[in-house]
């Protein structure tokens, strides 16, 4: 029979580690009382084991000696082992619990695969680091790029290069803007993936990560979501309600160093999202969590958001700070709306009465209802949210009030919809009106999460957060790692992975 036992890794005195072993299971593994065993490392597999030490034989001076001895609890007599050596302290150091497996009185000490998978993100990390090489990064739920984009050059600011090594997006439309107006985030290693990530196989060579970054849709999480779809609970959503155990098993995969979710603010309450942090948890990561706006970072829509970075275990031991402002000398901040609109005729046909969501509004108001209609004008300092289907023209999304004729508004072109949320235009480029809309609607605040790139890749190299920080125009990196207005020269290329769509 066969015993494996996720042993405590303690301490004895003089600061010697020490594992504890005792009860019937190990007689069954073969372990018989009076028994003597000899201790055994092997420093390239990092694994120490214990060999019995045949009756007779002779041993060298000094040499360490394990016996089995015996307890005996409530009648029952049970064998007893106690592992005392520097080898477990040298072997396994940052290590709870290691694990032991005992056949045929053969005992045999390794680390946990936790600890192992723990082990190798942060070599693999801090390798990377101080070669100057670009972090590999795992995009979910991509869009056109948004976040990816922000996070670049974030990163970039801060010293750290990167690229998406995978990207998974299910409209094929919004994935080709993104290979189209994204090009410095990708790389001839990189995997795009034109696919639900339910349908993502997570077999094979699947490539080991230094980031994973992504929102889990948040369809059912939302608190219009959840009342246009009558939904108890955000779970209960036919299509978006498990996505993030889809999320959870590529995180497992890829063993990045470090993990991003952004997500509406009620979505800290659900239910999958103390799934989210009790598995991260007990993968081996610190979390972090605040909520951050789009005005802290100098963009015109209110845009609240839940953002949570989780750091693995030995990267270091310091708190990650989050940014709460924004610094860049480049973000072109706006105070009003006017500073980010089209010179849009008077006459233009985009100009309409929109009658029906008149009479809506009058209906919500007799009704008792909180609907209301979001006029803006030039002078307004922030606009409310603007998702999705911003193009459909919803009641409760900002549309632009003519400056002669109060009976007449608009909604906001593509691109003024990419400023009030501090995004490149270029990134709508090639796409529908509606189309634009719809990414630019399920993006983020572009400045915020520059600033937590920035604060992530700070926090990599060991350094505070800066009070100020340049990101360049031209996003592209040198053979240092840091930012230049050349072709990027990087070290280390990744070669390509095998991902594959079952």
């Amino acid at each position: 029979m066969t015993t494996v036992i996720n042993a405590k890794l303690g301490t004895a005195k003089g600061g010697v580690a020490r594992v504890w072993l005792e009860g019937q299971k190990l007689i069954h593994a073969g372990i018989r009382i009076g028994a003597q065993y000899v201790l055994k490392g092997d420093s390239t597999s990092k694994r120490v084991e214990l060999v019995a030490v045949e009756q007779g034989a002779e041993l060298g001076k000094g040499k360490g000696i394990f016996t089995v001895s015996k307890r005996e609890r409530n009648g029952v007599v049970s064998p007893l082992l106690e592992v005392r050596s520097e080898l477990l302290s040298a072997f396994f150091e940052g290590c709870e619990k290691v694990r032991v497996a005992i056949r045929a009185g053969r005992i045999l000490i390794t680390a946990r695969q936790i600890d192992v998978k723990i082990r190798e993100r942060v070599e693999r990390l801090k390798r990377k680091l101080a070669a100057r090489e670009r972090l590999a990064v795992g995009s979910l739920f991509h869009g056109i790029g948004v976040l990816d984009k922000a996070l670049h050059k974030g990163l970039l600011a801060a010293g750290v290069a990167a690229f998406v090594q995978v990207g998974v997006e299910l409209e094929g439309e919004y994935l080709d803007a993104s290979l189209r107006n994204n090009p410095e985030i990708w790389s001839e290693g990189s995997v795009a993936i034109n696919s639900d990530i339910r349908d993502v196989y997570l077999g094979g060579a699947v490539p080991q990560l230094d980031l994973v970054c992504g929102g889990v849709p948040c369809t059912g999480a939302s608190v219009s979501g959840r009342a246009k779809n009558k939904l108890v609970h955000a779970e209960d959503h036919s299509t978006a309600g498990t996505l993030f155990f889809d999320y959870l098993e590529f995180v497992k995969a890829t063993n990045p160093a470090v993990v991003l979710l952004e997500n509406v603010v009620p979505y800290a309450n659900t239910a999958g999202m103390s799934v989210i942090r009790s598995v991260l948890t007990s993968l081996g990561y610190n979390l972090f969590e605040t909520t951050l706006s789009g005005p802290q970072f100098g963009a015109i829509e209110n845009r609240h958001r839940l953002v949570m970075v989780a750091v693995s275990k030995g990267i270091s031991a310091d708190e990650f700070v989050f940014p709460n402002t924004h610094h860049s000398v480049l973000s072109g901040e706006v105070s009003t709306l006017a500073g980010v609109l089209d010179d849009v005729p008077l006459d233009s046909p985009r100009w309409k009465s929109y009658d029906y969501l008149v009479e809506k509004e009058e209906r919500d108001i007799a009704a008792g209802k909180g609907f209301r209609r979001q006029l803006v004008t030039g002078e307004s300092t922030t606009v409310g949210t603007i998702g999705r289907g911003y193009a459909r023209c919803r009641s409760t999304e900002a549309f632009v009030l003519h400056p002669d004729n109060p009976k007449l508004s608009r909604l906001l072109t593509p691109a003024e919809h990419a400023r009030v949320k501090g995004i490149p235009e270029t990134m709508g480029h090639g796409l529908s009106d509606t189309t634009a809309h719809e990414g630019y609607g399920q993006a983020v605040i572009f400045n915020k999460f520059e600033a937590v790139g920035v604060a992530i890749g700070s926090y990599l190299r060991g350094l505070p957060m800066p009070s100020s920080y340049y990101v360049p125009k031209t996003m592209v990196a040198d053979a240092s790692g840091g930012s230049a207005d050349a072709e990027a020269v990087v070290k280390g290329e990744p070669v390509q992975a095998e991902l594959l769509v079952a």
